[in-house]
């Protein structure tokens, strides 16, 4: 009898119980959303909406202050006739690819190399930091003033070192111009790479380290088949920021050479802003920022593709 009063009881339980659990987990999905509704709604108020409203003043002529006229799809017909826009897509495309490869070797390398052991590395760390929080525009200055062709240090260590009898105009040549914001952006982005790369690094056991060398693995053995595929996950990501961050690089790029010599570093963003602000074609500026983003979705999918598929 005693079993048969248990059955009833037990099985009274779980038909109690069951609601209840199913209560809790909507009460907790009814949080989450309630937790995420404030960042989605500063999402679509900061970003939604200019985007949109982007989208919307590039299917129009509107000169600055005055009404707009539908025009359809004719600013980017004419983006597509302009010479300008397709070296402003040469540029942005150089120079973000360039600038990502050096900043993902350079990063790397940085962090492997304060990944070690010795005595000042909190202070090393510390240090690397220092031209990430710097503002871009101070930042800038200071190397516009170090570049300049009259009173450029770099300049004064050419041709006090004897390698040449004066120093190149950095930002007057077309190509040295071009060289010259890619290292700067190279060295802003550093700190980036090498940090968020350490914090990948420090995730991988040293287990597998020990038992590679037991295999008689070397240092480059160790590299290639342990650091690098655990790392993956880490350098897709890093990258895919550094690749969006670069391609709309503005701020360097405008103070330091205002797209100059002869477009030779116009920008995607640098480009769109003179046209929108200093030529007052709103129409025509937001089109030219607009014209970006396929030629960055396509980038960072190809990205994402290929690191796929060498996992």
């Amino acid at each position: 009898m005693a079993t048969a009063i248990s059955r009833p009881v037990a099985g009274a339980r779980r038909i109690v119980l069951a609601p209840a659990r199913a209560g809790w987990r909507d009460r907790e999905a009814t949080f989450s959303w309630l937790m995420m509704a404030l960042p989605l709604s500063f999402l679509l108020a900061l970003v939604g909406y200019p985007f949109v409203y982007g989208i919307y003043l590039s299917l129009e002529n509107r000169p600055v202050a005055q009404p707009g006229v539908f025009v359809g799809l004719q600013n980017f017909i004419a983006d597509a006739r302009d010479p300008v826009f397709w070296q402003v897509t040469r540029n942005t495309v150089v120079y973000t690819g360039v600038a990502t490869v050096l900043k993902m070797l350079g990063g790397l390398a940085l962090a492997l190399v304060i990944n070690q052991s010795f005595r000042t590395k909190n202070l090393i760390r510390a240090a690397l930091l220092l031209p990430f929080i710097v503002p871009t525009v101070l930042s800038t200055v200071a190397w516009m003033w170090m570049l300049d062709p009259a009173f450029s240090v770099v300049n004064w260590l050419i041709v006090h070192a004897g390698l040449a009898e004066r120093g190149p105009s950095w930002l007057g040549n077309p190509t040295l111009a071009m060289a010259s914001i890619i290292v700067i952006n190279t060295w802003r982005g550093l700190p980036f790479y090498a940090i968020t790369l350490l914090a990948g690094l420090q995730t991988i056991p040293l287990d597998l380290y020990e038992a590679a060398t037991i295999d008689g693995a070397g240092s480059w053995t160790r590299f290639r088949y342990v650091t690098l595929p655990l790392l993956k996950p880490t350098i897709l990501i890093v990258t895919t920021f550094s690749v969006i961050f670069t391609f709309a690089d503005f701020q360097l790029v405008y103070v330091l050479t205002h797209g100059g010599p002869a477009n030779a570093t116009n920008l995607f963003a640098t480009y769109a802003f003179d046209i929108a602000m200093s030529g007052g074609q709103l129409g025509s500026g937001a089109s030219v920022a607009l014209a970006m983003l396929p030629i960055l979705g396509l980038l960072i999918i190809g990205l994402t593709v290929y690191m796929r598929g060498r996992e």
